[in-house]
């Protein structure tokens, strides 16, 4: 079965009846190796042909469809329809030259990247490296209908699909053959994958992922540019297909995404809050839990030019703003759950109508499961009724600060309505496979996946999407003070192997431990910056070229090239919660994206937890080979 985008059940409310049976026989007719997208905005011009079919080994055909009937058309020429509506004739432009100019644009824009066309020795050097087509679709006239309305004296006959060579009866290998014989060329052709993401890389802009920035994604600030061949990057990154289909996907109402670390939860969270920002009038609200991530966040949004219309805060933050904002009194100071008593009265005041419900246009919120029940209670009263349009992203086994317990409550208790709209994303992209598996064997007890109601909340195991690396390094020094100085030694090779210190986080557990590795990384003439409560969580990605000194807690939803995390004999302590100290290690872990390093010289049992999954993992490589 082909994958359309977006969903063909996210497109049927603004598909004409032609298109959602074609959409649908494309569906069924096609192989899984089929891409298909309908009505995306297409390239720099944001052109929307009706639908692009491509395929790796087949090339690109572009189709506009047409729902008229043979009394419809009063008369038609090369290059105009009159047509007979309810409101008298209609002249529009002939279906095939819509269909040509859309796939004549395509063909420049892809033609342009020397890496999508024919090399210097071959017989067509220059040329696109994959056949490129167009054609109609008539979803309301049959063959003979169109032969004796004497259409085929406009459109080739080899260009049009008729009414009855679309019907679910059809073969699948005849329909597949009316679509390739649209063709004026074909050849042979087989693209690669790094191809193929340039070919999406090519026609969608808003799927582009800024160099550097990975699965935290957010989208090249650089999107609306119209790139010429010299400016394309050697190195492309854009969502995969599955990401991308979901987040074109989601339309209004309230949406559930339990998807694991890696997934590209924050990516999709980013792309649906730009499709907003550009549909709606009301502001767009983004909170989170975490205040790095609020930070990070509220940063790459600006970078992007949305910073006026997408307000992003951690929770807290929002609570004191909706205080301040309608003059209402906060805790005192230092008072006993300060933070509690916030969110309480935030509670209070929408419900004596101090502070107003329905303010924003949508709220979406990244790492749900960090909030309590009843906050969820509180944030569905913001949503504007005419849109709700509510979005969660969750992941259970990265539960460290929220208190209640999982599958303590189900989501239609606390007014979040996502029944059919919930999606799980269990394929991490982030993490290589080495460290995934590390990370995995170290937390497996953790991460025991259970099947759930879809109104509870899943606790789902990753699964790697295949990108290798090195092993994760588990380093033992003889005394305590040698853990930092094996930290400044890794750090310096690293450096010395053309490393960024911006691509580098140190993550500890504790907060003196984050003081003592600022003062030894300074003391080293290594450049640092420390998320503290102090302003530095806040301005952590504002001052460039310097390592990155964040807590466990912190580190939630950001990643970095290569992650140390020193200290780790210490983990867990006598008398803490050892499944509580086990998620807040898998988090710090699976923020690496390329290299994983920890150090401890005291044993623990974690540290032998994970030098026993380290040398599982690698016993598994090694009988792989």
């Amino acid at each position: 079965m082909a994958t359309l985008i977006p969903t063909r059940n996210g497109c049927l409310p603004r598909m004409t009846g032609g298109e959602k049976r074609f959409s649908e026989r494309l569906e069924d007719k096609l192989e899984a190796d089929y891409l298909l997208w309908y009505d995306v905005p297409v390239g720099p011009k944001q052109l929307r042909p009706d639908f692009l079919v491509f395929h790796p080994r087949r090339g690109l055909l572009v189709l506009e469809v047409k729902d008229w009937k043979p009394a419809t058309i009063q008369h038609a020429d090369s290059t105009q329809f009159t047509l007979i509506t309810p409101r008298g004739l209609v002249k529009e432009s002939s279906p095939l030259l819509q269909a040509r100019g859309y796939a004549t644009e395509v063909y420049l824009l892809l033609q342009r990247d020397p890496a999508l066309r024919q090399p210097v020795s071959a017989r067509h050097a220059g040329k696109l490296v994959m056949p490129w087509a167009y054609g109609v679709v008539l979803a309301g006239i049959s063959r003979r209908q169109f032969a004796e309305g004497q259409l085929d004296a406009v459109i080739p006959e080899h260009l049009v699909i008729c009414q009855d060579e679309m019907l679910d009866s059809v073969d699948a290998e005849a329909f597949q053959q009316r679509l390739w014989a649209m063709f004026p060329q074909v050849f042979p052709t087989a693209l690669t994958l790094p191809q193929i993401d340039r070919v999406r890389w090519h026609l969608f802009p808003e799927i582009r992922l800024a160099a550097g920035e990975g699965q935290f994604g957010l989208f090249d600030s650089a999107e609306a540019g119209t790139p010429k061949a010299l400016e394309i990057p050697d190195l492309l990154k854009v969502m995969d297909a599955q990401q991308e289909q979901l987040a074109r996907s989601l339309g209004g109402e309230h949406r559930l995404i339990h998807g694991v670390a890696g997934s590209g939860k924050t990516m999709i969270l980013g792309f649906r809050a730009m499709q907003l920002a550009r549909e709606l009038g009301k502001p767009i609200l983004v909170l989170c839990y975490n205040k790095t991530l609020a930070a990070r966040l509220d940063q790459l949004i600006g970078e992007r030019g949305l910073g006026e219309k997408v307000q992003v805060y951690n929770f807290h933050k929002w609570c004191r703003k909706m205080l301040t904002a309608y003059h209402l009194e906060l805790p005192a100071q230092g008072s006993d759950d300060f933070f509690g008593q916030m969110v309480q009265r935030v509670i209070d005041g929408v419900e004596r109508g101090q502070i107003p419900r329905f303010q924003y246009g949508a709220v979406l919120i990244d790492e749900g499961h960090d909030f309590e029940p009843d906050w969820y209670k509180l944030i569905v009263q913001m949503v504007d009724p005419a849109t709700n349009s509510l979005l969660v992203l969750y992941d259970d086994a990265q539960n460290i600060n929220g208190k209640a317990g999982r599958r303590k409550f189900t989501w239609k208790s606390l007014g979040v309505q996502a029944q059919g709209r919930t999606t799980i994303l269990k394929l991490n992209y982030r993490n290589t496979l080495e460290i995934l598996a590390v990370a995995r064997g170290f937390a497996s007890e953790l991460l025991q996946a259970q099947d759930g109601e879809e109104d509870g909340v899943p606790l789902i195991a990753p699964e790697s999407a295949g990108r290798r690396g090195a092993l994760p390094e588990l380093i033992r020094v003889h005394r305590a003070s040698g853990e930092i100085a094996a930290m400044v030694e890794q750090i310096r090779d690293e450096l010395a192997h053309g490393r960024r210190l911006d691509d580098i986080a140190v993550i500890y557990r504790y907060h003196w431990q984050g003081d003592k590795l600022h003062a030894a990384l300074e003391q080293a003439g290594l450049g640092c910056r420390l998320a503290d409560d102090k302003g530095g969580k806040g301005t952590l990605f504002l001052v460039r070229d310097c390592i990155k000194l964040v807590s466990m807690h912190s580190s939630k939803g950001l990643e970095f090239p290569l992650v140390i995390i020193p200290f780790l004999g210490l983990m867990p302590k006598a008398g803490e919660d050892e499944t509580h100290e086990a998620r807040l290690l898998y988090v710090a872990m699976t923020r690496a994206t390329e290299r994983l390093l920890l150090i401890h010289h005291g044993d623990s049992v974690f540290s032998k937890r994970i030098r026993d999954s380290i040398n599982e993992v690698q016993g598994q490589l090694e009988q792989a080979r």
